[in-house]
């Protein structure tokens, strides 16, 4: 792609010019430190108190503090400590003053780890009690009412981060005035600067902290505003700056930069009026339905900022509607991006009741007040673009080896199925489906046009029984037609097989192939060849393929699976193996691999250079590959989606000493798979440190 279309703002926001330019002149001109009294100093101590006018009215501040701070988190930090340190002192006079502390079920981990960490220091003893919320995310005023004459402090958002929605705050600071007059109420206003009206002089809250980065401003800058009359205790002490309030030499490249979005907005000739905004919502959210047919918006979009939409799919994770949107060149993300790291549903939509698909599926995308039509546009293209890539078939034929016939791996809970297919027979079989995989496979297999033949297990127990039945259901398979794991019955397509060792044993043909069963150790199990058989006999080298479940060799008695296979074989298994799901028969008797070979971005052209015949291979998956094709240093990558892995080791084993380097989005996925084929004995097997995020354009 040519370019980043970039709809994370909720996370994060590109430095408005004009802002990039203020820093830039406090750094080089007016570098001076505003506590210094001579003309350097004053000219930036001037430049301070100028933005700092500037705050004030476009916050509506009145007689209230504004403090510069480094970001929210600071200001969140400050507040609670003021609040929790006038609590105590109130308490020391014998006042009465409630025993709780009470927090939006849907508030910035920020919020609530802040009141437990100075509850926890200061020794106040509060209760900590989340406030829940209605389906639409906005906070249950019946609830609060309920719990507010016990309150010590009450922390609502202004919008939250994740699905935009808009919080009721005239309905609970009226809950407030009635029910708890001096209870202290911090409103996290992050979200709300450059998107909601401000008037906080004109309101009951007591705090409200900002941060630059949300609103075209650099990293490292934000604000606090402390109502007249509210308690407060400075979080930083030492040099006297901001009036004894924080301490520590002011950020004024930070400060300046923040001056130039507020300018921006006082001037309201370069943001984008609501209106405006809500009308580029729209057509998102119009190519989004059309990418996405069944598509399901996570919050109400009357409710919400007009610059957020929060959606889920059907059968879709996040991370694969991540990773998909990634390689069209869109930037979006699965909601709080300091929660990213943590693979964990939304607890935000938890919070909203909503049911697990979608809090564990759910992605966020979100731009800035500063979008442009023609930006919009090119975002509408690209999801469609998107949502066509979405339905490229998962079992097709392999663009890599020519193949008709494949294998898929399916990964979920720590466990690995697989799906053997024949494209040309148009047939397929899937072997160890994990638990809740039945409707992403079921519709696999429909988007690819094949006929599912049989559901197998290699093991009788009763999670995998079920997960077994689920697909069947999903496929609307006849379940009297099977087994207990799944083999189908006398007279439904099975035939009979000799093995290399001479013994019969039931198969059925999946095109060109046969699958043949063997008997499971503990004669409940099952073991699972596949290969092209010649004159009704699979000797060892024909076995391409062997699914053994839990199994390893030598465990797959009365058999002896060791003898039926050859060293290349590739063994398929129901959990990793030294680290992988893959590994062949001659891999497992080799020494274990070194350290993951990695090459890092800034060595990957003298490494092409110097090895000519190396083969650069893409394992992202087929509808990333569809959406957006590696080129680094003018060389296509080779696509091979990591769920495709086992199905070419062969091809890659043939080659021991032809160069490998496996790239994916951000590095993950290809170290797995060069540390697989270096575990098998490839030792140019290399994976590109950091992934196409950090290489060279393409």
């Amino acid at each position: 792609m040519s370019h980043d279309i970039y709809l994370d703002a909720n996370a994060t926001s590109p430095v408005l010019p004009a802002a990039a330019s203020a820093a830039l002149e406090a750094m080089q001109a007016c570098f001076g430190n505003p506590s210094s009294s001579h003309a350097t100093g004053l000219r930036a101590k001037a430049m301070l108190d100028g933005v700092r006018v500037r705050a004030r009215r476009v916050l509506g501040a009145g007689t209230g503090r504004v403090l510069f701070t480094s970001g929210a988190t600071e200001g969140i930090q400050t507040a609670v400590l003021s609040a929790l340190c006038a609590v105590r002192e109130r308490r020391a006079a014998g006042e009465e003053c409630g025993d709780l502390l009470i927090y939006g079920a849907t508030e910035h981990k920020a919020v609530s780890e802040s009141l437990a960490h100075w509850n926890r220091l200061l020794g106040t003893g509060l209760t900590l009690c989340a406030l829940p919320v209605d389906g639409a995310g906005r906070h249950r005023l019946d609830l609060l009412r309920e719990l507010a004459p016990r309150a010590a402090m009450v922390c609502t958002m202004a919008a939250n981060n994740e699905t935009g929605t808009v919080s009721d705050l005239d309905g609970i600071a009226g809950v407030l005035r009635e029910c708890a007059p001096r209870v202290y109420w911090m409103v996290d206003c992050v979200q709300a600067l450059g998107k909601l009206p401000l008037d906080l002089a004109g309101s009951r809250i007591d705090y409200a902290p900002f941060s630059g980065h949300k609103l075209y401003a650099p990293k490292g800058i934000g604000m606090l505003y402390v109502r007249d009359g509210a308690p407060y205790t400075p979080l930083i002490i030492g040099g006297g700056q901001e009036a004894g309030q924080r301490s520590g030499t002011e950020n004024m490249a930070g400060i300046a930069a923040l001056g130039a979005v507020l300018a921006a907005l006082e001037q309201g000739d370069s943001f984008r009026t609501h209106a405006e905004l809500a009308a580029m919502r729209a057509r998102l959210a119009e190519s989004l339905v059309e990418a996405f047919p069944g598509i399901v918006f996570n919050a109400p979009f009357e409710l919400t900022l007009p610059t957020t939409l929060n959606f889920a799919v059907p059968d879709m994770a996040s991370k694969d509607l991540l990773d998909l949107f990634d390689a069209a060149g869109v930037r979006v993300s699965a909601g709080s991006a300091c929660s990213a790291a943590k693979a964990a549903p939304s607890y935000v939509l938890e919070a909203m009741g909503l049911p697990a698909w979608r809090t564990s599926g759910a992605v966020r995308l979100s731009f800035g007040p500063l979008a442009t039509d023609a930006f919009i546009d090119e975002a509408c293209a690209r999801i469609r673009r998107c949502g066509r890539a979405a339905r490229h078939p998962a079992l097709a034929p392999s663009t890599f080896s020519g193949d008709r016939s494949g294998l898929l791996q399916v990964s979920a809970g720590g466990r690995h199925g697989w799906i053997l297919f024949d494209a040309d027979a148009a047939t397929c079989v899937a072997i160890d489906p994990p638990a809740g995989m039945a409707a992403r496979i079921a519709a696999q297999v429909r988007g690819s046009g094949l006929r599912m033949l049989a559901v197998l297990g290699t093991d009788a127990d009763p999670a995998g029984a079920e997960a077994r039945a689920a697909l069947r259901a999903a496929l609307g398979l006849d379940t009297h037609a099977a087994d207990t794991l799944g083999w189908p019955r006398a007279g439904a397509g099975v035939g009979s097989i000799t093995l290399g060792d001479g013994s019969a044993a039931p198969a059925i043909a999946i095109g060109d192939e046969v699958l043949v069963r063997l008997a499971g150790g503990d004669g409940r199990g099952a073991v699972f060849l596949a290969g092209r058989a010649r004159d009704g006999k699979l000797g060892p080298a024909a076995v391409r393929l062997a699914f053994t479940g839990g199994l390893m060799i030598g465990e797959a008695a009365p058999h002896g699976l060791a003898r039926l296979v050859d060293g290349g074989s590739v063994l398929c298994h129901g959990l990793d193996a030294g680290g992988a799901p893959c590994t062949t028969a001659q891999g497992l008797r080799t020494a274990p691999a070194g350290p993951l070979q990695q090459l890092q971005p800034e060595r990957l052209d003298a490494f092409l250079r110097a090895h000519e015949d190396a083969l650069l291979v893409d394992v992202r998956e087929a509808c990333e590959l569809e959406a957006g094709t590696a080129h680094l240093h003018g060389i296509e990558a080779q696509a091979v989606p990591l769920s495709r892995l086992a199905e070419h080791l062969g091809h890659f084993l043939a080659a021991p000493r032809r160069p490998l380097v496996f790239v994916c989005r951000s590095g993950n996925r290809s170290a797995r798979a060069a540390l697989c084929l270096q575990r098998l004995g490839h030792a140019q097997a290399w994976s590109l440190a950091g992934g196409l995020a950090l290489a060279p354009a393409a």
